[in-house]
């Protein structure tokens, strides 16, 4: 992996140590040096480096002028330069990787930079699993056609569901998945090996999975109607489903009906 760099200062002296440390880094390319605000703007939007070493305190245009002007959206890794620790707080409040008090002290700054190499890695693993995920999406679309493995309603088929979690990406079929759950802003996909929690929502995925053989039987669970071992009337008035791997789960009674209809079964 090669890390772009762009040096931001307006003290010569100041580019030049940051500079010669940077050229005994074997992955480091320094793309370009500025001595002021404005052309390091300019320079970023125009480079778009991986890395940018920013001095705060610069005439007119300073650190967190040109961290605003570029926005958070196209701003890269920023590693902040300063004589104050006072703009500490402000610098990450700025979204930075680090900052750095002049004058630099040598084990710190190469404890900032592999700092900055662990981030710029988990932003391209990230970025190439949006990637992958977009293109598997748009894939999908194209070769969703029956397959033998669907059943005569059409219900259940092969199409996979595409899902990112934690950095991953996953590809699960629909006899992957036992049943789903809401998690706040986030769903649990649960499997027999693990569970991947999602950032989606309940009425997302009851669009998605419809169609391939889940069932939406409460405000917070989606099962697979293939893994429904058992329906229970309780006691109380409530209902509780049993699937095949001894989960139990509430049904609710504005599903009870269509759950039934579906599995063809008599209240």
């Amino acid at each position: 992996m090669s890390i772009n760099v762009v040096i931001v200062d307006d003290e010569p002296l100041a580019r030049e140590g940051i500079s010669l440390r940077l050229q005994q880094e074997k992955d480091i390319n320094i793309v370009a040096e500025c001595e002021n605000g404005s052309d390091a703007i300019r320079t970023i939007l125009s480079l778009k480096p991986d890395l940018v070493f920013l001095d705060v305190k610069m005439p007119k245009v300073n650190g967190f002028d040109v961290v605003n002007a570029i926005g958070s959206k196209h701003m890269p890794p920023v590693i902040f330069l300063t004589a104050y620790d006072e703009y500490a707080v402000d610098a990450f409040n700025a979204h930075a990787i680090d900052y750095l008090l002049k004058p630099i002290d040598n084990d710190r700054f190469r404890e900032s930079l592999d700092h900055a190499r662990e981030q710029i890695l988990k932003n391209m693993i990230s970025q190439r699993s949006d990637q992958l995920t977009q293109l598997l999406s748009q894939t999908q679309g194209l070769t969703n056609t029956p397959t033998p493995s669907q059943n005569s309603s059409g219900s259940v088929d092969s199409e996979r569901l595409v899902i990112r979690s934690n950095g991953h990406v996953y590809l699960l079929k629909s006899e992957d998945i036992y049943w789903v759950e809401a998690e706040g802003d986030y769903v649990s996909v649960h499997t027999p090996q693990k569970s991947h929690l999602v950032r989606e929502t309940m009425k997302n995925m009851e669009l998605r999975l419809n169609e391939q053989g889940f069932q939406r039987v409460h405000r917070s669970s989606i099962v697979n109607l293939s893994y429904v071992s058992e329906l229970i009337s309780l006691d109380s008035g409530d209902y509780q489903i049993i699937l095949q791997n001894n989960t139990k789960i509430k049904l609710s009674r504005n599903y009870r009906d269509i759950l039934y209809q579906r599995l063809n079964a008599v209240p």
